[in-house]
């Protein structure tokens, strides 16, 4: 696995939603690769700071947000 490749998968990969065939030679990359693997820190802490921004989730969203831009959220994240 290249550099390149393994920046594709990194979202599956934290959602522990890699295949065997593929998260192996991702592991192996990881271990070999110190550039690949403080980019993996830094994705994961990036993550991890966005989502504790938003930490009620479920509350409604206020009047004032276009519906379209709601709408289009809502669509891109059923795509995931």
């Amino acid at each position: 696995m290249t550099c390149r490749e393994l920046v594709t998968f990194l979202r599956a990969y934290l959602d522990g939603e890699l295949p065997e065939s593929v998260r192996r030679p991702f592991d192996e990359h990881l271990a070999g690769c110190a550039e690949c693997a403080a980019y993996l820190r830094s994705y994961r802490d990036t993550v991890d700071l966005a989502k504790g921004a938003f930490p009620d989730l479920d509350a409604p969203v206020p009047a004032e947000v276009p519906e379209d831009l709601v709408s289009a959220v809502m669509r891109s994240r059923s795509n995931r």
